[in-house]
């Protein structure tokens, strides 16, 4: 009996902890605490993201001291905390500051400065608001890229800044706002990316590039959601200032997307998709502005999009995930751009057979090593997939795919391992492409999206990885310690290769780096 009473209080601190609390934090799931969702077998959907749940975790402090203002916003605290009995209010700022070196004989350096406002009005509203201020220099492969695009990858344009020489000069700002008013549906507006699929990678929806304005509804009903998205696109591939469109900046394009995600069991779940983009003027150069023949949220957009006679671009897709064991998981995703059946099915490699395919596994705790994870993934994309006649139609955004970053025309195979023990977070990535360039500017074998499938070279013959044979090889290794887990802030060094072969060249950079670090982004350049 009396070991009863001294137990039962040890008990009762989590409610007594719960009844305290003013307010529900509200917050969004990030790339490191996905697991959770994996591990997790009540069946959540998990292929749509941003996923926001209720975090408790500030109710179980287990340190009993009581540390001074500096440790605890250093180490386990927002810089400003607002909690009130309807409300949460958290400040953050957000430094990436990285210095660096490529053996191609440059010194590499990074200087973001960063802030973020997040919070919640009770369980019904959620905000976020970032804002980021860059300078830095790139390794060699990466100042390639940016002289075609004009663009950083994933963080838009680059401006021209006498003051600090050869390093490109960048801003970019994130928002979102939340309405969840029952359980069964949620509003979501925001500026920002969206990606829908289980693996590292997404054929469907990725978040690789730029922001972009979007309205998402989604709704919940039993084993069911069912999201319908609309998003306006730029297209910086075609005019451009000084052009025709001289103070009004690119043209526009939209995009709507709808996912249906079916929960089949415990074991298996189901996803469908379909999308349309289009160019907010037509190809004689009017204005066409929104489409609201696509308003509609509950369609399918392929036969919306062919009753009204639209030549825009559309795509259908499926993504599955099965959970083979209680902590590995087998995902995959199907993308079709054009169907022809008698094409399809007889095997002349028609150019327009365009589709791509993915499958992966992520698996936890591997060896019974706790935090110890595995994930493996191969990609898979035909010729011309993602492609249009024009640039205002095709599935990009901001120079960017809205799929994968290699375009179209590849084979990819990637694994990612990772471990987390305590504050400490190592993680070793290694990728191995093949895909087919054009040899000459006026060639298109169908990896550039960027350019007309009207100026394909071939109508049958066509397979995976034609023209110029590239293989590119990328690894990388990241050891961190994390010092604040609240906005991962973390000291963080990593060493990377990426070696790009073909006939006519060989590009190889080892590229080392070290810094200061913050946030939950994701950046993808391993391409």
């Amino acid at each position: 009996m009396k070991n009863t009473f001294r137990v039962l209080p040890l008990l009762l601190l989590p409610c007594l902890a719960i009844a305290q609390e003013k307010a529900p934090v509200i917050a969004p799931y990030n790339h490191l605490n996905m697991r959770e969702l994996y591990l997790d077998s009540t069946g959540h959907h998990t292929a749509l993201k941003t996923i926001l749940h209720e975090d408790t975790s500030h109710l179980y402090d287990s340190d009993p001291v009581k540390r001074n203002w500096f440790h605890r916003k250093l180490f386990k605290e927002h810089l400003f905390e607002f909690r009130e009995p309807d409300f949460n209010v958290f400040v953050d700022f957000l430094p990436d500051w990285q210095i660096g070196r490529s053996n191609r004989d440059k010194t590499l350096w990074l200087n973001t400065r960063g802030g973020r406002v997040q919070g919640n009005i009770g369980k019904k509203f959620y905000f976020e608001t970032s804002f980021y201020e860059n300078q830095g220099v790139y390794p060699v492969y990466l100042d390639s890229f940016v002289s075609r695009k004009r663009v950083i990858p994933g963080q838009g344009m680059i401006k021209y800044n006498d003051k600090i020489g050869k390093a490109y000069d960048y801003s970019y700002v994130n928002a979102l706002i939340s309405y969840t008013p029952s359980k069964y549906v949620n509003f979501t507006l925001g500026y920002g990316t969206n990606s829908y699929g289980d693996g590292y990678r997404s054929l469907i929806l990725s978040d690789i590039g730029f922001s972009y304005p979007y309205l998402r509804i989604t709704g919940n009903l039993g084993q069911f959601q069912y999201t319908s998205m609309w998003a306006q696109f730029m297209d910086t591939e075609g005019r451009t200032y000084g052009q025709a469109y001289e103070g009004r900046g690119y043209p526009k394009k939209w995009g709507v997307f709808h996912f249906l995600d079916w929960n089949a069991s415990k074991k298996l779940t189901i996803g469908l998709f379909d999308a349309v983009v289009w160019g907010n003027v037509d190809t004689a150069g009017n204005k066409r502005g929104f489409d609201f023949s696509y308003i509609n949220p509950i369609i399918f957009l392929r036969p919306s999009e062919y009753s009204v006679g639209s030549s825009d671009n559309s795509l259908l897709g499926m993504n599955a995930k099965y959970k083979l064991f209680p902590k590995t998981t087998l995902y995959g995703q199907f993308v079709l751009d054009e169907f022809k059946l008698k094409e399809f099915f007889g095997g002349n490699g028609w150019w327009a057979n365009k589709w791509s395919t993915q499958f992966g596994f992520r698996s936890f705790d591997l060896f019974k090593v706790n935090k110890l994870d595995l994930q493996g993934e191969l990609n898979v994309v035909r010729p011309y997939t993602y492609s249009f006649r024009n640039t205002l139609a095709n599935y990009a955004h901001y120079g960017q795919s809205l799929a994968h970053p290699l375009g179209a025309n590849f084979t990819e195979v990637l694994g990612i391992a990772s471990y987390t023990y305590k504050r400490w977070y190592v993680r070793g990535q290694l990728n191995y492409s093949s895909y087919g360039l054009d040899a000459t500017a006026e060639s298109n074998v169908g990896q550039d999206i960027f350019k007309s499938y009207d100026k394909r070279n071939t109508d049958y013959n066509n397979k995976i990885g034609q023209g110029l044979k590239t293989n590119l090889f990328y690894g990388q290794g990241t050891i961190a310690f994390v010092l604040n887990p609240k906005y991962n802030l973390r000291l963080e060094a990593s060493a990377a290769l990426r070696n790009e072969k073909n006939d006519l060249r060989t590009n190889r950079e080892f590229i080392f780096n070290f810094g200061l670090r913050s946030t939950f982004r994701q950046f993808y350049y391993d391409f």
